[in-house]
């Protein structure tokens, strides 16, 4: 198991903090600089002290998040947060089309036993994967959720699993 530093209660310049958004890695002051930056994915932060708080400085997105004592805590921000609207628009981005293209193809079929008689459906399958990915990426870019780092920690951690048990085997 991994030697992990002990939080401090309260939010200070000195401490070690886990990472509000890899998870992985701990944030820390840069030397001779008013911010923090994480040892894994090397996010900036801006430290608010008196309202025990940090902000991401390299992010388009202005999140913030709160130290309660042992791990952070969101702050939502008013007037950004995604309403209904942003759902019914994302729900038509991936539906209408799959659906024209599907009608299409149930109103005028191809000829049965041709060469290309499995195009439709399969048209009709990719647009939806396409728009549904589309949407995902919107959405994992507004909350800049860091999947990228995700996948490296649990590369890191897998690698880490298989050391220590061909350790042990020998």
């Amino acid at each position: 198991m991994r030697n992990l530093p002990q939080p401090n209660p309260l939010l200070t310049e000195q401490g070690q903090y886990p990472c509000p958004v890899c998870r992985c890695g701990h944030i820390s002051t840069l030397p001779l600089m008013e911010a923090m930056s994480c040892n894994f994915c090397r996010h900036i932060f801006t430290p608010n002290i008196p309202q025990q708080s940090i902000a991401l400085a390299d992010s388009q997105v202005a999140l913030t998040w709160r130290w309660s004592g042992k791990t952070w805590k969101g702050i939502h921000r008013a007037g950004l947060e995604l309403g209904w609207d942003y759902f019914a628009i994302g729900a038509a981005f991936i539906l209408l089309p799959p659906l024209l293209v599907g009608c299409a193809a149930y109103l005028f079929p191809p000829m049965p036993g041709t060469p290309m008689a499995w195009f439709p459906i399969v048209w009709t399958i990719l647009a939806f994967i396409s728009h549904l990915a589309c949407v995902v990426w919107l959405l994992v870019e507004y909350y800049q959720l860091p999947v990228a780092l995700y996948f490296k920690a649990l590369e890191q951690r897998l690698w880490t699993m298989i050391k220590t048990t061909a350790r042990s085997r020998r």
